[in-house]
Formats: C-alpha cells, structure tokens, sequence
C-alpha cells in the first residue's frame, strides 16, 4: 500500500491500494474513496468490541477491500497532524485514546492497561490506553504539530500531562508529583507531569485536544440565574 498526507494542520492520508489489499477504519471513518471498493462492518467478537469502546473508539470496524486498484482517504477530526507508523512483529507502540484513524488489516488494536491506577487518574494519559502489535502500516490523529524522540535506555523525559502521543512499548511511563506548595497553587502546572523513561521512540503532541477545549470554554456564554 502506498499512501500521502495532505492538507498541513488540516490533516488527511490518501492511501492508493492495489485490487485485493483492505485497510481498517473504526466506524465512520472514511471520508471519500473511489467506487472501487467494497465495504464490511465487523465486531470482532464481544471482547474485542468492548475493549474498543473502553479505548475510545468505536465498537465496529469498517474494512475496505479494493476490487481494483483505487484511493481512500480518512480525515483528521481535529486540527493537528497524522502520524504513519510501522508496526514490526515483536515491535508494539502504546497510544492515546481515540488516536486510531485506519490501519492495514495485519495490525492489531487491543486495549492497554496501566499497571497503577494512579497513572492514569492523574498522569493526564489516561489509565486506559491502545496497544497496537501485528504487522502494517497504522495512521494515528495526533492534536497540533509532531515532535519525536529517541530515548536511550535510562534517559527521561519529562511533560505537562496530555502531549503523550506514543511511546514504544520497550518505554516506562510514570507519573511525577510536583514538589512544593508554591508551585503547585502558583506554577500553573497542575499537580502532576507524566515521565516517560527510555529506550524507546516517543511522540509529543503540541496541543492536546483536552487543553483546547479548556481554553475555548472560558469564551463560550452561561447561563445565567
């Protein structure tokens, strides 16, 4: 499968693949194709379709066959980027919830868990996140603009809870108390940052969808009394 991005921070993939080949979407996924292809809504069994559900997707899955060879394109919901990565048998990545946007039909999504409940109370990531293992490509809707890392084992990084992205599965995250009353009530930080500690590839959103939303409520109208 061959595939493009296009449209800046107004994001979509334009995946061009060859009769035969299937791509995945979560339900109402597409966005425009050509009317070469034939759709399949699955579950995949209740396990799978609850695990989806918790994670922030849909409980079905579209597949998309191309009886020729043709294009389909998916949409980013959100202003921001869309991120394409490999997934390699022995090689999992753990994602933010809702960043699933298609995939090819050798990756599989399933649920991750933090092991402390704590991490994702307060860590900002969420206690429930996606695992995504198999093999294929996988296209993940990333809030605002990308940065990469490459963390070398023992090396830390250290953010305001939300600009996790993905990390390699090979990564620890944790989360960090921040220390002294002052800058807890004053610093504007919260009372928490998430770390994330090496080796392993990590990627850092530069606008969590979570903080914008927060920002643009200050300027919506109340009610009043």
């Amino acid at each position: 499968m061959q595939y493009e991005i296009i449209g800046g921070n107004l994001p979509a993939v334009l995946c061009k693949l060859k009769k035969g080949e299937k791509i995945i979407c979560e339900s109402g996924g597409m966005s425009w194709m050509d009317g070469v292809f034939k759709m399949e809504t699955t579950g995949g069994g209740a396990g799978k379709m609850f695990g989806r559900m918790f994670s922030g997707e849909s409980m079905f899955t579209n597949t998309y066959t191309a009886q020729q060879d043709g294009e389909i394109a998916f949409a980013s919901c959100f202003p921001g980027a869309i991120l394409a990565i490999e997934i390699k048998p022995g090689r999992s990545v753990i994602a933010q919830k809702k960043a699933f946007l298609a995939s090819e039909a050798g990756v599989e999504m399933s649920i991750f868990f933090q092991k402390k409940l704590g991490k994702g109370l307060f860590g900002g990531e969420g206690f429930i996140m996606q695992k995504f293992s198999g093999s294929g490509l996988v296209f993940l809707e990333v809030d605002g603009a990308i940065k990469e890392y490459t963390l070398a084992p023992g090396e830390r990084k250290v953010m305001d809870t939300g600009h996790l992205v993905m990390m390699d599965d090979t990564c620890k995250m944790d989360i960090e108390k921040i220390s002294g009353v002052k800058n807890v009530l004053f610093g504007g930080e919260g009372l928490f940052n998430t770390v994330v500690t090496g080796p392993g590839r990590i990627v850092i959103q530069t606008m969590p969808m979570s903080k914008t939303a927060g920002v643009i409520s200050q300027y919506l109208p109340t009610q009043s009394g």
